[in-house]
């Protein structure tokens, strides 16, 4: 029998919870008193011991932060470092640790504006 709602009181409605007293219908429509089930008893889904790190737990190279990150910040000094990190995007470098891929992305995107400025300055210059 569902809970049903039979008025109520400053705003809050109350609730019939007969059907809500620890059993439940399994699939083959017979109940099953769950009231008492699995107090005090624990399963160790993982033990501390036999922790393996993954691959993703390891530190990025270059201070933390990963390479691509590492370049764009550097190539504000060096230019050639975006295009480095182009290249490494280009050649699908993320494949390895794929929190790689933003910062790659991120210096592609500045060798690009990089390279668009440079035209831009040659073109003036020649005419």
């Amino acid at each position: 029998m569902p809970y049903k709602p039979y008025g109520h009181e400053k705003g809050v409605i109350k609730f019939q919870f007969s059907s809500l007293r620890g059993d439940f219908v399994d699939f083959a429509g017979q109940g099953k008193e769950i009231t008492g089930y699995g107090k005090d008893k624990y399963t160790i889904i993982k033990d501390l011991e036999d922790y393996q790190p993954g691959i993703y737990d390891k530190p990025l190279p270059c201070f933390g932060c990963g390479l691509g990150w590492f370049s764009f910040l550097v190539g504000f000094l060096c230019p050639v470092m975006w295009y480095y990190a182009a290249f490494l995007y280009m050649g699908s470098y993320y494949r390895k640790d794929p929190r790689e891929r933003a910062g790659l992305a991120a210096s592609a995107i500045a060798a690009l504006g990089c390279s668009v400025v440079i035209l831009i300055i040659v073109l003036i210059r020649l005419f």
